[in-house]
């Protein structure tokens, strides 16, 4: 019987791009931990003398509006050719809100590069109508509007880490939707349909781990329920995403304050997930935030 030639090795290309201040020299040198190839600034019309097909290599390009050559159409259409020549291309855009990118820049007190003598917001919005284009097209957006520098590292490393094994490493987060969701969340479930325990007095100042208020969640009519058809969505849903090459999840569960119901639903999915075999971590965002009646509107 003659021996099956394995498939030809496929390029592997990550376009990295996005608004100036919103975290692309972070991203590329956390690829380049990971053993990434990556090239910052590299003109775009060298590009398709440097992507080779039939390479292995995990090459990683950033660019931006200040890269020679740039423009946000051109390089759609390149890429679009790398994809037609057996290249494995994505794209990572890096986002922001203005806001935070003009006090990123007056903190560091370092001129934006789009804005020329003009304030930075002029600057900003001229960046942010350059890459629009890109920001459409890419394959993957990250927000890092409330991310510190430490969030994004593990959120590039989660989704552009080499998979070692087939394993899936779940993370589980309580939050407060009154305090912000969690930037990093890939399943979010909102547990405010449930009875709030910070009305109760006595259950005001205890959380989701003191027998009492588990007590009180449990006997909600309503929780039993539901979170039997999470449990259920969660038990299908997460060998797929194994099935499919993940490494990570990001599971969240939020309430209004992030300390009570939240917190035991993440408790009861974390030994349901256990039980079946799941590695799993636990974070309460919130379990150390103090109660305010203001917070709490349900």
């Amino acid at each position: 019987m003659t021996a099956t030639a394995p498939p030809p090795a496929r390029q592997i290309l990550l376009m990295v791009t996005g608004l100036s201040g919103a975290g692309k020299s972070t991203a590329l040198q956390v690829l380049d931990d990971l053993g990434w190839e990556t090239i910052d600034n590299f003109p775009v019309r060298l590009l398709s003398g440097l992507v080779a097909g039939g390479d292995d290599t995990r090459l990683a390009i950033g660019f931006d509006a200040r890269t020679r050559g740039f423009s946000a159409e051109a390089v759609i259409a390149l890429c679009e050719d790398f994809a037609a020549g057996g290249v494995d291309i994505a794209t990572l855009f890096l986002d922001a809100a203005s806001a935070e990118i003009e006090r990123r820049y007056n903190e560091t007190r370092r001129p934006h590069p789009m804005a020329r003598g003009r304030p930075i917001a002029d600057g900003i919005a001229a960046d942010r109508e350059l890459l629009m284009p890109l920001r459409r097209w890419a394959d993957t957006v990250i927000d890092t509007t409330n991310l510190s520098v430490s969030e994004l590292q593990r959120a590039m490393r989660e989704r552009f880490a080499a998979p070692t094994d087939d394993s899936l490493t779940v993370t589980i987060t309580s939050f407060g939707f009154s305090r912000g969701m969690p930037p990093l969340a890939d399943l979010v479930f909102d547990m405010r349909f449930l009875d709030n325990p910070h009305w109760i007095p006595a259950l005001r100042e205890q959380t989701g781990l003191d027998s009492p208020v588990a007590d009180h969640i449990e006997g909600d009519p309503a929780f039993g329920p539901a979170f039997s058809r999470i449990a259920d969505l969660l038990l299908d849903l997460l060998p797929r995403y194994r099935a499919q090459g993940r490494s990570y999840l990001n599971i969240a569960f939020g309430c209004t304050g992030g300390r009570h119901r939240s917190v035991y639903s993440a408790v009861r999915a974390g030994q349901v997930l256990r039980e079946a075999g799941f590695s799993l971590t636990i974070r309460h965002r919130n379990l150390g935030s103090r109660p305010a009646d203001p917070l709490e509107r349900r």
